[in-house]
């Protein structure tokens, strides 16, 4: 989209102001990255006229009541069989920047054993206890770990969040299927897959069979795609009382569920376990198409991972188009309440779909956006990453309130405002893909206030007029928040 002609002279004029001050660094001393590393001329801009650099207030005072959740694994985590400690040891620290809930790897054993992501389940109630698969412990570790991971999780009131694959088993025995005229993996008892003995079943309890020929989508597993319509599966699942979801959330402690892979069955089997056992939850439909997960929240009845979203930040940054940002349908636009933001997970970060050079770019977007964001494990593990996502977390905790509006957005700058709710002052986020510093004009809905970027991208202030007009700036490649001083 091009710029008016209003914004074209004002960015040459940005230009060729920033060219003036970097050749008089290069004249008067060296001066190289003169922007991120200010002195003399420039150090004098971004300072206030008495010479100070700008201090925020404490924005504890300004707690809104959002959390954010951390996806406390990544595909093929190291060390295996010590997973469970490793977690439970982070959580003291997740808990005090605001980590509110963590999801884990789906927990029992699955058919590669000790190398199982949990994707593949076979006994849904060998938690790391039972010899099969070639272990006892799970990849993550023993079932005791499992339980003290749970109980460090409470103790820092943070939620725990187990990951269901309720569409496909792997790793039972072989048995004639008369539905396919050949042997097919089917049977799980104490001898096959199934060492706890919990919810045996067999060829009809999967697709086809006497009452059904295929639900949904079958990519993975196809000949083990469970069979939802089957009382043995119900009854398993989710209707006993020592059923999978019972057992998970009444003996083992779990608080919600992250339903994987929803595309595989149809909605109103989340919608079922969900009504018999209650608990937050979040279905991934994996699909950039905003209106098909609308329709499949509606269908459910609990929320999505926001995958519109993901792939709307991609494109925006990758095409330097941040327009996309404004108008790319996303689920978080029509229905804030179900979307989970994220920027990556397990599956989309091995080829990833934000790049690394975007990754914050992003989390500026979902952390001060309406949605309850999502952290990767990754992400906030990497130390230059760390110290910039818990600023951005406590940002979200506070000033991240009330009706979201675009300011400006064009190719390579994207502000929007949060317009807080009674006391709370709101936020305004400006986004710069440029190489260089950037400065806009906008209109917010302080008047007369002293402004703070609580980045601490931008050391100086910037005061709003009776209009509430002010010109903000943007670091070259990075992102500010702006709030009253």
């Amino acid at each position: 989209m091009k710029k008016s002609i209003n914004s074209f002279f004002e960015s040459q004029a940005n230009f060729f102001h920033k060219v003036i001050l970097i050749s008089g660094c290069v004249l008067l001393a060296s001066c190289s990255d003169a922007f991120n590393q200010p002195s003399g001329l420039v150090e004098e801009a971004l300072t206030n006229g008495d010479g100070q650099v700008s201090e925020g207030q404490d924005l504890t005072n300004f707690l809104n009541g959002n959390g954010v959740m951390m996806q406390a694994f990544y595909w093929d985590v190291e060390p295996r069989f010590d997973w469970w400690d490793l977690i439970a040891d982070k959580t003291d620290e997740w808990a005090s920047v605001g980590i509110d809930r963590i999801w884990l790897p789906p927990v029992s054993k699955g058919q590669s054993g000790g190398f199982s992501m949990g994707y593949d389940p076979s006994d849904y109630y060998d938690l790391g206890e039972y010899f099969q698969q070639g272990t006892t412990e799970t990849r993550f570790g023993s079932r005791e770990e499992l339980d003290n991971l749970i109980a460090k999780a409470h103790e820092n009131d943070i939620e725990v969040i187990a990951d269901i694959v309720m569409g496909h088993n792997s790793g039972g025995g072989l048995e004639y299927n008369p539905y396919r005229d050949k042997d097919t993996f089917t049977l799980f008892n104490e001898m096959n897959g199934n060492a706890s003995g919990m919810f045996n079943r067999n060829f009809e309890d999967y697709h086809p069979n006497s009452i059904h020929n295929n639900d949904e989508e079958a990519l993975f597993f196809e000949e083990q795609d469970l069979c939802h319509l089957q009382d043995n599966v119900q009854n398993w699942l989710w209707k006993f009382d020592n059923s999978v979801a019972k057992y998970y959330k009444n003996t083992v402690g779990f608080d919600g569920w992250r339903f994987d892979y929803v595309k595989s069955f149809s909605p109103e089997y989340v919608d079922a376990w969900v009504d018999e056992v209650g608990g937050w939850s979040v279905g991934e439909f994996f699909d950039g198409n905003a209106n098909l997960v609308r329709d499949w929240v509606a269908a459910a009845g609990v929320n999505a991972f926001d995958f519109p979203c993901l792939f709307q930040m991609r494109d925006a940054f990758q095409q330097n188009n941040l327009t996309i940002l404004q108008n790319g349908d996303m689920l978080w636009k029509t229905n804030p309440a179900d979307a989970v933001t994220f920027v990556a997970n397990h599956d989309t970060d091995r080829e990833p779909v934000i790049e690394e050079e975007y990754k914050l770019f992003a989390y500026s977007y979902i952390l001060t956006h309406p949605g309850y964001p999502t952290i990767f494990y990754l992400d906030y593990e990497n130390e230059e990453f760390k110290e910039k996502l818990n600023q951005l977390i406590l940002i979200n905790r506070t000033i991240a309130s009330g009706e979201l509006e675009v300011l400006f957005a064009d190719e390579d700058e994207y502000i929007a405002a949060r317009k807080g709710d009674g006391d709370n002052p709101g936020l305004v986020l400006y986004i710069n893909t440029n190489g260089l510093e950037l400065n806009r004009q906008v209109t917010t809905h302080w008047t007369e206030n002293n402004l703070h970027d609580y980045t601490g991208s931008i050391a100086s202030s910037v005061a709003t007029d009776s209009s509430g007009a002010v010109t903000l700036k943007a670091p070259a490649n990075g992102y500010a928040v702006w709030s009253i001083k």
